[in-house]
């Protein structure tokens, strides 16, 4: 997380500084790098909401696994029920 975060920062700067030097004038190289940044920047973003993710609640598939059980579980109880 420390190294997507890292990524993220410098990526952030740059862009911030291209946006600067675009103030003073059009050149399509920086306007390039620029959006260019911008879609490494939601790659990043979503990188790094998914790892929190992964680290708060656990890996996709476990989740998906724990709640198809928790669904086979609720089930059998209502067939329980309604025998």
């Amino acid at each position: 997380m420390t190294e997507i975060r890292a990524e993220l920062d410098r990526a952030v700067d740059r862009r911030a500084e291209l946006w600067h030097e675009l103030g003073a004038g059009v050149d399509p190289a920086k306007s390039a790098e620029a959006a260019r940044l911008s879609s490494q920047i939601e790659e990043l973003w979503a990188e790094a909401r998914a790892a929190q993710a992964r680290m708060r609640f656990g890996a996709p598939e476990l989740i998906q696994a724990r709640a198809r059980a928790e669904e086979r579980l609720e089930r059998d109880s209502t067939r329980r029920k309604a025998a």
